[in-house]
């Protein structure tokens, strides 16, 4: 059975190794390590740090310090270049990808202008297809539209309004509460 740090560790080369693609090295953060110890940034960073330590060197009269940071310098160089080398392949396959659509389009435009040019042609010229002749528009004088009328089509018919009618007071069997209106008294309440 295998330790977690070891399954760790190789996730982590699985990963470093597939990161390595073109455009993705130019702006990555690299740790170096160096002989004067790490170096840290982007790819052009480290090779501006590692050619200023290889003057430096040189100036102290170091030859195999100037040397040897030179070549990590050219190390990073190369890397930097072929990151740039795929970018710049990659974006000349875009370009001609895009020729390619644009003179697609291109073509079936002036596909379409010349069949249009065709169709107004034969429009034109008078031919033995009359389907392929301009059509008049039919105004019939009489009023009639040649469709089948349906009952959905056809006026409702105006129904005279029925009235309600209307509540008449009912005849008063108890006048007691009303006085006589020929000046007489009014007759008692019943029993």
């Amino acid at each position: 059975m295998k330790s977690s740090r070891s399954r760790s560790r190789s996730k982590n080369n699985r990963n470093r190794n597939n990161n390595n693609s073109g455009g993705n090295v130019i702006n990555r953060v690299f740790d170096s390590s160096g002989p004067e110890g790490k170096v840290r940034g982007t790819p052009q960073q480290i090779i501006d740090k590692y050619n200023q330590l290889a003057r430096d060197a040189q100036l102290s009269g170091d030859r195999v310090a100037t040397e040897n940071f030179q070549q990590h310098a050219e190390h990073y160089l190369r890397l930097l270049s072929e990151a740039q080398r795929e970018i710049d392949a990659r974006r000349e396959e875009q370009e001609r990808q895009n020729r390619e659509r644009q003179a697609d389009r291109d073509r079936q435009a002036e596909r379409d202008r010349e069949r249009n040019a065709h169709k107004q042609e034969a429009a034109s010229e008078p031919s033995a297809d009359p389907a392929l002749a301009p059509q008049p528009d039919v105004v019939e004088a009489d009023g009639e539209s040649g469709l089948v009328e349906t009952p959905e089509s056809q006026p409702k018919p105006k129904l005279p309004r029925s009235r309600k009618p209307r509540n008449k007071p009912a005849a008063k069997a108890d006048d007691a509460s009303e006085p006589a209106q020929d000046g007489g008294t009014a007759p008692e309440a019943a029993e």
